[in-house]
């Protein structure tokens, strides 16, 4: 079983980056906000979560020890596969996902990709009291750096190297009805 890979970011490709390990490369599958984080010709060291089913092999990677212990708690929930749980990680930073579990926010876990209410309610059912954080009253303080990971100006600036809550936080001052390369040059001058 693989627990932990450390090598040079050799490409990044759709959801995923190629991590090379001493001349082996490993597609890794990982968060969006990791995926801005990372860069090609970096050293990184990441923390996988091996998939073997019939069909397929996955690893599924993340930069820190809390990320991974997240995605293994979503995958306690049932229903809850790897695939849906990296989309839920990847609808914000780990702090805010936490938040969102823990002050019951169903609406919040439900924009990521492939997750439906039902499913959002069983991951708050199951896991509001098991994400470290009081439950809270006020759950709208991390509404604001929500990110649509399918927006092409927020991967276009995430892969110029802006953060995903940066990036997303410029793309609010810009008209959404712009296309994605207007929006990027808009967003840069902000």
């Amino acid at each position: 079983m693989i627990a932990v890979l450390e090598g040079k970011v050799a490409e990044k490709i759709g959801e995923a980056v190629v991590l090379d390990c001493g001349g082996v490369g490993y597609s890794v599958l990982v968060t969006f906000e990791d995926f801005g984080a990372l860069h090609s010709g970096e050293k990184t060291k990441l923390y996988i979560y091996e998939s073997i089913r019939e069909n397929a092999h996955d690893l599924f990677g993340f930069r820190t020890k809390e990320s991974q212990h997240l995605f293994e708690k979503l995958l306690s929930v049932k229903g809850i596969g790897p695939k849906m749980a990296l989309a839920i990680l990847s609808v914000a930073s780990l702090s805010h996902v936490r938040r969102a579990i823990a002050s019951g926010d169903v609406k919040f876990i439900s924009q990521a990709k492939g997750v439906g209410k039902k499913a959002a309610e069983r991951v708050v059912v199951d896991l509001k009291d098991k994400v470290g954080l009081a439950a809270s009253e006020d759950a709208t303080e991390f509404l604001t750096t929500v990110a649509d990971p399918g927006d092409e100006a927020l991967q276009g600036l995430v892969a110029l190297g802006y953060s995903v809550a940066d990036a997303a936080e410029a793309l609010k001052k810009v008209d959404k009805n712009l296309k994605p390369e207007e929006r990027i040059k808009q967003a840069l001058k902000i």
